[in-house]
C-alpha cells in the first residue's frame, strides 16, 4: 500500500468518525476517538490514532490529556506543535464556555454548573488559587474572577480587595473557592478560619457570603454549606455582630 492509499484509508476512518459524532453526538465516541480527533485539527493529512491512544494511556484520562502542559503532551510521538495547539486551543474554548453561560443565571439552581466551572479552571493548577462569584440580589450570576494566586489563608487573601472587587460589580452576595492541589478535600484550620473572616467582614457590608468551595483532583468538589459548616459560621458571625452593637 502506497503513501496515497494510507492518506485516503486515514481520510475515511476520520470521516466516519465525524459522522459518527453528527449522528450520534460526543457519547458515540471513546475517548481516544475524541483525542484522535482534536490532534487531527492540528495535522488533518496525519493518522493521529496511536499518539492519541498513547496520550490517553500516559497521562490516564481526557481531562488529564487537555489539562496536560506543552512539554509533557511534546513527549508523545506523533504529537507535534500543532497538535498541542489544537488540544490547548478547545480545552480554552471550553473554558470560556462554562464560565459564560453562567452570566445571567441564578446560582441556587445553577450551583451545578458553577461548580463545573470552577472544576474545569482549577483541577489542573500545581499552586493554590482563590476565586470569587459575584451575585446580584436574586442570586444571578454577575461574574468569576480569581484575586489570588499562591498559599491560600486568611493572611494572604485580604478582606479588602474581596469587599472592593464585590462592590465594583453591585454584588449583594457571593461565592468562594479555592483549590487544593494535593487533591485533598478536607478543610483545613485556615479555610475555615478564612471563610469566619470572610464572613463577617462581608456581613458588615450588608454582602452575604453563601459558600466556600474546595476544588480537589479531578472531578472533586468540596461545599462548606452542604456540610453544615456556613450555618454554625453564619451563627457564630450573628453573636458576634451582637456582641458588637
Amino acid at each position: 500500500m502506497d503513501k496515497s492509499d494510507w492518506q485516503n484509508r486515514g481520510k475515511g476512518h476520520r470521516q466516519r468518525l465525524r459522522d459518527k459524532f453528527l449522528a450520534q453526538g460526543i457519547e458515540a465516541l471513546t475517548n481516544d476517538e475524541v483525542i484522535e480527533l482534536l490532534l487531527t485539527f492540528g495535522t488533518p493529512r496525519t493518522d493521529c490514532k496511536e499518539p492519541a491512544r498513547e496520550a490517553l494511556k500516559h497521562f490516564g484520562s481526557l481531562p488529564a490529556v487537555l489539562d496536560a502542559p506543552t512539554v509533557e503532551l511534546r513527549k508523545i510521538k506523533g504529537i507535534g506543535p500543532k497538535n498541542v495547539f489544537a488540544l490547548q486551543f478547545i480545552q480554552g474554548v471550553a473554558r470560556r464556555y462554562l464560565k459564560q453561560r453562567l452570566v445571567g443565571k441564578t446560582y441556587i439552581t445553577s450551583s451545578r454548573d458553577v461548580a463545573d466551572y470552577l472544576i474545569h479552571e482549577l483541577r489542573s493548577l500545581k499552586r493554590e488559587v482563590f476565586a470569587v462569584v459575584f451575585l446580584d440580589a436574586a442570586h444571578g450570576v454577575l461574574g468569576l474572577e480569581i484575586l489570588n494566586e499562591g498559599t491560600v489563608t486568611v493572611n494572604t487573601v485580604y478582606p479588602r480587595e474581596v469587599i472592593v472587587a464585590a462592590l465594583k460589580r453591585n454584588a449583594v452576595a457571593l461565592v468562594i473557592a479555592h483549590n487544593h492541589p494535593s487533591g485533598s478535600l478536607t478543610p483545613s484550620a485556615q479555610d475555615r478560619q478564612l471563610t469566619r473572616t470572610l464572613h463577617t467582614v462581608c456581613s458588615f457590608m450588608h454582602i452575604n457570603l453563601l459558600d466556600h468551595l474546595i476544588i480537589g483532583a479531578g472531578d472533586t468538589v468540596y461545599s462548606f454549606a452542604d456540610h453544615g459548616l456556613m450555618t454554625e459560621i453564619r451563627d457564630g458571625s450573628r453573636d458576634l455582630l451582637a456582641s458588637l452593637g
